[in-house]
This record gives C-alpha cells, sequence and structure tokens, in this order.
C-alpha cells in the first residue's frame, strides 16, 4: 500500500511539474513575440538620425502598447483577435517581412545622411523597384501623385523607392505563402487545423453552412486586398480638401504609411487564400466522412 501510494503522489508530482513547464513555455513564447513585436514599433526611431525626444517617447509609448497587446494575446488560453495563431508560419512570414520592410527603409532614409555600404546596396534595391513599379495607373504612380504640388524632386524620388521596395516584397510574401500553401500543403503539414482558436473573429455556427461562408470571405478579402492599394491614395486625395495633406515626406510617417499601403492588402489577400483553402480541407473531409459512411474506399 505505501508502494502504491508513492506512485500516486509521484504521478500527481509528475503532472503539476508538466502543467507548470507548459505554463512556463507559453510565457517564454509570449514575452519573446512581445519583445520581437515591440523591437519591430520602434525600429524607425532608433535607426533614423535627429529623431526628437518627443517622437522618442511616443515610439516608446506604443512599443509598449504593441508587446503588451502580443503578450495578453499570446499568453491567454483562448483566442481573441490575432488570426492562425496555431497554424505557423502564416503570422512569422508577416511579421519577417514586415520587419525586413521597416528596416530596409529606416537605413536607406539614415543613408541620405549617414551613407555606407549597406545604406548604399538597399537604396539602389528600391530605387530599382520603384522605378520598375513607377508605370502609369500602378500603385506607385498613384501614391507619388498623391504628395502635395510642391515636394520636392528629391522627396518624390525617395517616396517611389519606399513605396516600390515595399510592394514588391508584399508581392514576395504573397509568392511565398501561396508556395507554402500549394507546394507545402499549409496548414494540414501541422496537423488538425481548428477553425475556432484559429479564427476566432469568424462564426462557424452562425448563418448557413460554414464552407459558403468561408469561399465568400476568401474571395472578398482576395477582392479588397487587389483594390486597397489603388484606393488607398485616391482616399487620401478626396480628404485633402478637407484636413491637411497626408505629409509623407516625414521620415516616420512615411515608413509606417507604407508599409500599411503595402501590407494591409497583401494581409487581406494572405487571410482570403487561407480561407479558402480551409475551405476545400473541410469539404475534403466532407467527402471522405461521406465515402466511409456509405461504406466505399476514401480516396
Amino acid at each position: 500500500m505505501v508502494q502504491v501510494g508513492n506512485s500516486r503522489r509521484q504521478r500527481i508530482a509528475a503532472v503539476q511539474f508538466e502543467g507548470n513547464g507548459a505554463v512556463l513555455t507559453q510565457f517564454i513564447s509570449a514575452a519573446t513575440r512581445a519583445i520581437l513585436m515591440a523591437i519591430l514599433v520602434a525600429t524607425p526611431a532608433m535607426i533614423l538620425p535627429n529623431v526628437s525626444s518627443d517622437a522618442s517617447q511616443i515610439a516608446l509609448l506604443m512599443s509598449f502598447f504593441a508587446a503588451a497587446l502580443i503578450f495578453i494575446e499570446y499568453f491567454s488560453t483562448y483566442p481573441s483577435i490575432i488570426e492562425f495563431r496555431y497554424a505557423p508560419p502564416f503570422n512569422r512570414l508577416r511579421f519577417i517581412v514586415v520587419f525586413i520592410t521597416v528596416f530596409t527603409l529606416a537605413s536607406i532614409e539614415r543613408g541620405l545622411t549617414e551613407p555606407n555600404a549597406l545604406t548604399g546596396l538597399l537604396r539602389a534595391i528600391g530605387t530599382l523597384a520603384g522605378n520598375a513599379l513607377d508605370f502609369p495607373y500602378s500603385p506607385i504612380r498613384l501614391v507619388i501623385i498623391a504628395l502635395p504640388a510642391d515636394a520636392a524632386i528629391a522627396d518624390v524620388s525617395f517616396v517611389r523607392t519606399s513605396a516600390g521596395l515595399a510592394y514588391a516584397l508584399s508581392m514576395i510574401s504573397l509568392g511565398v505563402f501561396y508556395f507554402m500553401v500549394r507546394a507545402r500543403d499549409w496548414p494540414a503539414r501541422n496537423g488538425a487545423f481548428n477553425v475556432w482558436v484559429n479564427l476566432p473573429l469568424f462564426d462557424p455556427t452562425a448563418g448557413g453552412d460554414v464552407l459558403p461562408r468561408l469561399n465568400r470571405d476568401g474571395r472578398l478579402n482576395i477582392a479588397l486586398g487587389f483594390l486597397l492599394p489603388f484606393m488607398f491614395p485616391a482616399f487620401f486625395n478626396a480628404i485633402s480638401e478637407l484636413a491637411n495633406p497626408l505629409q509623407l515626406t516625414n521620415p516616420q510617417t512615411l515608413i509606417w504609411t507604407v508599409v500599411v499601403w503595402a501590407f494591409f492588402p497583401a494581409g487581406m489577400i494572405m487571410r482570403g487564400i487561407a480561407m479558402i483553402r480551409i475551405a476545400s480541407m473541410i469539404d475534403e473531409n466532407r467527402k471522405r466522412a461521406y465515402a466511409v459512411a456509405q461504406g466505399l474506399q476514401p480516396v
């Protein structure tokens, strides 16, 4: 009896240890993500020269807010707003590309006053991308048209470089994600996909069959993602008469405006592709279950 009691206490202690280890692992994971997000938000203020103390304090405050939001989201057991938490590398791909874009744009701006080999290389790549994508009716041309009429030639060139580089990187991220979906069988390679956990803003129990809703929302996201880069500059022009025009010549304003302009639509397209992919997975599982129920050999 004593041995049985000891074995039971040992099993309980082992379960408690495993539970504490899981909580610690989740805490470290959430803290790491929060630190990385804080670094991303603070990158322009850390790299750009001649940043005022007020701008630095605002960047620090925004970094703390972003880090707290990410930590709470990933440390909590249940999802709230961040989608595809357990379907890597969806969010990791978006973070990496956005960080590369922010770092590159800030380095190019710093190279205007403190040039070196790295900033020169990045500026050459950005100039090449901007010139290649600056053609009539392109999103880059519309961004340039949105600048004030009295903008200097150097400012127009820098906006073209920044917008072209950001847009090119967003297209690369879409290509990489599409490759993962088609060639790497995302997200099936990660195991079972939980719609409720990975799509907390999508209610699978509301409004009819989930398949038409997923396909409809996916196509809508893709359509809006393609249209938004063209609509944003037109929106800025429309409100310019009611408010002060957006000062894209300010370095930090330029960086974050270009990042939102390029990657918010790209993120919507990625979300649309992911939702259509999930709908196809659900359809395949239904067909397989129906075949098994009918006594047929599943394909």
